[in-house]
């Protein structure tokens, strides 16, 4: 793959026609995005755990229909489904039976086995876990390492946290360790990712994620009203920092995906518009 790979999170909004998509006319969502992006993340399996400890896994039809509207060398990076990462449904006291189960990842890895050579990365991604979900990181990582060593390695993984308190040497290490890739999660109540990086770097030598969420869900939809054609909360002095990171990165020839989000500022496209500007050479 290219050393830095840059799309966003989910890809259908009609607020991108004009950006990203053709004003009018009918067309096909996906395939008129992998014209202009070469990844994108899919997060829509990812809400797979419903009432009485039910789930769902990706239809086949719709694997297929992502695979034939994308390019050989397209990338997706997959959010696991929920119901592998919740300790709990949402609200909900009931011990979810299908945490960090094997036999449930391998159903689901058989279910997007049609697009398995466009996979970049499988994202698991965990909510804050309070000491009534975990009682320690220890606790977390020594079930982590029992999921771990019983899953497939076909693929590449990376885990994205919600709890700041287990960002430490601790952590990163028991990654490299694993061969597991961090995702640097820039939003919610987690850690500039600037700032993360900079203090594990020794640990980050394999694919690493970058999702730039936004920090304010709320506020920016208000600001937006949900139409993501512009720009509303400028990050500029963060962005030049976050493309210092992925320069370091890029010397130490360390692969990127950078997911970008609606939520950073109002329009992921044109923030990855400003982002590539920033990453051009200079004159």
């Amino acid at each position: 793959m290219k050393k830095i790979k840059i799309g966003t999170c989910s890809w259908k909004y009609e607020s991108w026609k004009g950006i990203v998509y053709p004003e009018f006319g009918e067309f096909n969502y996906l395939e008129e995005y992998s014209k202009k992006y070469d990844t994108v993340e899919i997060d829509q399996w990812f809400w797979s755990l419903h009432p009485n400890n039910k789930i769902s896994l990706p239809q086949s039809s719709v694997v297929e229909e992502y695979n034939n509207a994308t390019p050989d060398k397209f990338k997706f990076t997959i959010k696991a489904p929920n119901s592998i990462t919740l300790t709990h449904p949402y609200k909900n006291k009931v011990t979810n039976k299908h945490f960090l189960s094997n036999d449930l990842m391998e159903s689901f890895l058989d279910k997007i086995d049609p697009i398995k050579s466009k996979v970049g990365m499988i994202m698991f991604q965990f909510e804050y876990l309070n000491k009534q979900k975990m009682s320690s990181q220890l606790e977390f990582q020594q079930r982590l390492e029992s999921f771990f060593l019983q899953l497939n390695r076909d693929y590449d993984y990376a885990i994205e946290l919600r709890n700041p308190n287990y960002l430490n040497d601790n952590w990163f290490r028991f990654l490299l360790n694993h061969g597991i890739s961090n995702v640097f999660l820039h939003g919610y109540y987690m850690p500039n990712i600037c700032e993360t990086y900079l203090k594990f770097a020794e640990f980050i030598t394999k694919t690493t994620v970058l999702r730039l969420h936004g920090f304010d869900r709320r506020g920016i939809e208000a600001k937006t009203n949900k139409i993501w054609n512009e720009i509303v909360e400028p990050m500029d002095e963060d962005l030049s920092k976050i493309v210092k990171i992925v320069k370091l990165l890029k010397s130490k020839k360390v692969d990127i995906y950078l997911n970008v989000n609606n939520h950073y500022e109002g329009s992921a496209p044109l923030t990855i518009n400003k982002i590539e500007k920033l990453l051009l050479p200079p004159n």
